[in-house]
């Protein structure tokens, strides 16, 4: 991957003045183009010996000459109209398919600036069909978009480089902050070597050739055997060379082409990643062969990485929102915490495990107001003083971390048998008070493409620099390490780091307001806290002495008992998550209820409407139902057998809704003689909070309650915001095949989005491998040379049928399924072997039939 370039810096032109051009043509490109240069000062500078071959005799010989002598004069407008483009801002200006000379020939044009000069790149048009490559850039966007991570991302754009491009091996190439880069995603051709979790040494991709990927996003050697013309003469008459830093055709170092050649590389295209102005990685594509992608598709490639790339930015932001959202809940915490008044060293013990919750650690400590206190494998006080003077010395208001404390202190030996790494937390204005994470050595391997020590080779020739020759893996084993702290751990230690300076300051310059505020907080909290701990401890007595009855064994009875302990658990969270969208009513109550059912659903009936809550009640009614249902636990319905809960939903004309809770069939009931913390959240809740109504009557027969909710509390029914629920609910779930499925499998489908689809079915289906076709020639190839085990054929392939493809797998035994988007599909498929027919557009459950009745 080493490559050395000439790099510069474009600068801006300004074209009013501009009425002639005069001619640079030049030299030092692949064969597969050629480059032209319109020098501002009317100056002739440059020839190139392959302009003749490209555009024609007519402008061979071109020096001293204008441009208007030897092109079209349509063409010398249209190449002006297209400068006028680089005057707004746009880096290059393009024309695809364009007839130059006004011969019939096309070529596609790129226009850019080079100093003082306009560069022009043509090159030959091989494919004049007429095709629109940005069609493809958005349902292969749209599949990226899908990916709920960034690793599900980088897969789904692998993917989609390597069906636009064509490339062998399409790969993901990270860089590390030390520059050296992991290849963290793959797609790659049957029987070629996969680079996949290889790293590989920042000599790879040296300094100068980092900072051009920033500059040209795309680069492409189609033939690293090509021909190269020469820049003739090499230097203008100022004596500078011309910045070919931009151009997509110049030539290549001969120390890269040597090293892909090593690699067994023929051909090869880069493109880059960018993350906040700065190089995140490379799409690196590989092909065995001599492989020209045009113009066009280069450009619909250029367009897929940059939507990629703000695709990219958006799930690491979301990943960076999800680490803010867990240290403001921490943030919450330890001001829950430390609001009696007591300061990080007396509330440490407390708030140690929620501090490791957030950044996994083997220790953990703090200095504080020059005192002391640590938690599992961390320094001890004199140790610390020690650290601190160093900590002193890195750089001031923001965290510190590393993975590789040796390097950086001299007198990291001390801590050697317990610490590693750490990460440096300032929690003051001085440099003084930190919490510090500690994590224990990791002897762990490294696995590098080739030896990172020997990057380069000195050549027999003196000091020119040759590339290393091999390529095999090469594991290192690193010591004196720890696990290297993420990126999301370094963001949330940024705003843990926030969050304890404004405690910090809140205790030493606002102590006795915020010890005030914090104990009136404080009361409330430990007294609903005091109500939910007895409630869930007085449940779970109740639960393990009903779980006994009809256990017939004590593994029967520990079975029965964990079932209901997390129906609690996940009626606790359904209680205490937070709702971002209008939310069932049915299901809150449905959850509320399961853990004391035990097993006899028919004990709750649920009536009438299915109502959402809008998100600002879902709290509210949560804390409400669960009152209930735990009422009627307790005192109610389900404390007897024959109990049951009722529930009736009803939405009123002006869209407030009513609820009738009744308890019948259980014991009698008698009001209470005093009113608890739980008769107050049922009864003045929802008039303090929603300004609804609330109504209890404890009559001998059960108890009752009419609650209701104003129609600003509710979002209306589930069937009137069909259209606005997750799609994903109604989408049918893909069950696995039967342990005949396996093996290869092959997709012959002519639309390039529908097949990736099927593949995707397949492969989730158990499918080891699946193949893709869009001709009936590619598809009969890969039965004769793959072990393919089911086949899904399209019965039109445009201009041809799979009839042929249907027929040698009939002789071959191997079951496939045709798809058709016609209607009368007896009539299309009369003439193919036996098979089941699936209608486009087909779900993943026909699939599924129709795989598992084909193998069965």
């Amino acid at each position: 991957m080493t490559e050395n370039a000439t790099s510069g810096t474009s600068v801006p032109v300004d074209l009013s003045n501009c009425e002639r051009e005069q001619i640079h043509l030049l030299g030092g490109v692949q064969a597969y183009g050629c480059l032209l240069s319109t020098s501002l000062d009317f100056m002739i500078n440059h020839v190139s010996d392959n302009i003749a071959t490209l555009l024609g005799p007519s402008v061979e010989d071109v020096i001293g000459t204008r441009l208007q002598d030897h092109l079209p004069a349509q063409t010398v407008h249209d190449l002006r109209t297209k400068l006028q483009m680089l005057s707004t801002g746009i880096e290059t200006a393009r024309l695809f398919g364009y007839d130059v000379m006004r011969d019939g020939r096309a070529f596609d044009v790129s226009i850019h600036v080079s100093g003082q000069s306009f560069v022009y790149e043509f090159e030959p048009k091989q494919d004049t069909n007429d095709r629109d490559e940005m069609a493809m850039v958005q349902p292969l966007l749209a599949r990226v978009k899908a990916a709920k991570s960034v690793a599900d991302a980088c897969k789904m754009a692998v993917r989609a480089i390597q069906v636009l491009s064509g490339f062998d091996r399409v790969m993901m190439y990270r860089f590390a902050p030390d520059h050296s880069g992991e290849v963290i995603a793959e797609h790659v051709a049957p029987d070629m070597e996969a680079f996949l979790g290889l790293r590989y040494p920042a000599s790879d991709i040296p300094a100068q050739a980092r900072a051009l990927y920033m500059r040209s996003p795309l680069r492409l050697i189609a033939d690293v055997d090509g021909d190269v013309s020469q820049i003739v003469p090499q230097v203008s008459p100022d004596g500078d060379p011309l910045d070919l830093s931009l151009a997509i055709t110049r030539a290549v170092s001969p120390i890269h082409l040597e090293y892909l050649r090593n690699m067994g590389v023929s051909a090869s295209m880069s493109v880059s990643i960018l993350q906040d102005g700065k190089l995140w990685g490379l799409f690196a594509c590989h092909h065995r062969s001599a492989h020209y992608v045009d113009y066009e598709r280069r450009t619909a490639i250029e367009l897929f990485s940059q939507f990629f790339s703000y695709e990219l930015a958006s799930l690491r932001e979301q990943e960076a929102r999800a680490d803010d959202r867990a240290a403001r809940q921490m943030h919450d915490q330890l001001m829950v915490r430390l609001s009696a008044g007591a300061d990080l060293i007396e509330g440490f013990d407390a708030i140690a495990d929620n501090l490791r919750s957030l950044v996994p650690c083997d220790g953990i400590c703090v200095y504080f107001d020059g005192r002391y206190a640590q938690l599992g494998d961390a320094p001890s006080e004199a140790e610390f003083h020690k650290l601190v003077r160093f900590l002193n010395t890195t750089t001031q208001g923001k965290p510190f971390a590393t993975h590789t404390l040796g390097e950086v202190w001299s007198d990291a030996e001390i801590l050697q048998d317990r610490v590693a790494g750490l990460l440096a937390i300032p929690i003051s204005r001085t440099p003084r008070d930190y919490i510090v994470f500690t994590r224990r050595e990791i002897a762990r391997s490294v696995r590098w493409g080739g030896n990172p020590e020997k990057p380069v080779e000195v050549g027999p020739n003196g000091v020119r620099l040759t590339p290393r020759k091999s390529f095999d893996v090469w594991t290192e084993m690193v010591r004196g390490t720890s696990e290297p702290w993420t990126e999301a751990e370094e963001r949330v230690a940024e705003s843990l780091r926030l969050s304890l300076i404004e405690i910090v300051l809140k205790l030493t310059d606002e102590a006795n307001a915020a010890r005030q505020k914090a104990a009136d907080k404080q009361v409330l909290l430990i007294a609903e806290l005091n109500h939910r701990v007895r409630n869930i401890l007085n449940l779970i007595k109740g639960l393990v002495s009903q779980s006994k009855s009809g256990a017939p064994d004590i593994a029967t009875y520990t079975m029965v008992l964990d079932g209901r302990v997390q129906a609690l658990a996940r009626a606790h969270d359904q209680l205490t998550s937070q709702a971002w969208g209008p939310s069932p009513l049915r299901t809150l109550i449905e959850v509320e209820a399961k853990a004391f059912l035990a097993g006899r659903d028919e004990r709750l009936q649920v009536t009438g409407d299915v109502p959402l809550l809008a998100p600002e009640a879902f709290s509210t009614m949560a804390l409400v139902i669960h009152e209930l249902i735990t009422n009627s636990a307790k005192y109610g319905a389900l404390t007897d057998k024959a109990g049951v809960v009722s529930v009736d939903l009803q939405m009123q004309p002006d869209g407030a809704l009513e609820i009738k809770w009744r308890d019948k069939g259980g014991p009698p009931v008698k009001a209470p003689t005093r009113r608890g913390f739980g008769s107050t959240i049922i009864e003045n809740t929802i008039p303090f909070e929603l300004k609804g109504k609330v109504e209890t009557r404890y009559l001998v027969s059960g108890f009752e309650a009419d609650l209701l909710l104003p129609a600003n509390a509710v979002a209306g029914t589930q069937q009137q915001t069909a259209a606005a629920e997750d799609p994903a609910a109604d989408a049918p779930s893909i069950q696995p095949v039967p342990a005949t499925s396996g093996g290869e499998f092959l997709v012959l489908e002519d639309n390039m989005i529908i097949a990736l689809e099927a593949t995707d079915i397949l492969s989730s289906l158990g499918a080891d491998q699946v193949h893709m076709a869009s001709n009936c020639e590619d598809a009969i190839a890969l039965i004769g040379e793959r072990s393919i085990r089911f086949a899904l054929l399209d019965v039109n392939l445009g201009d041809q049928t799979s009839i042929s493809v249907a027929e040698v797998l009939a002789a071959k035994g191997i079951p496939f399924v045709l798809a058709t988007g016609y209607g009368d599909a007896d009539e299309i498929t009369g003439g193919y072997p036996p098979s089941e027919v699936i209608k486009k557009p087909f779900s993943a459950d026909a699939v599924r039939a129709a795989v598992t009745n084909a193998l069965a």
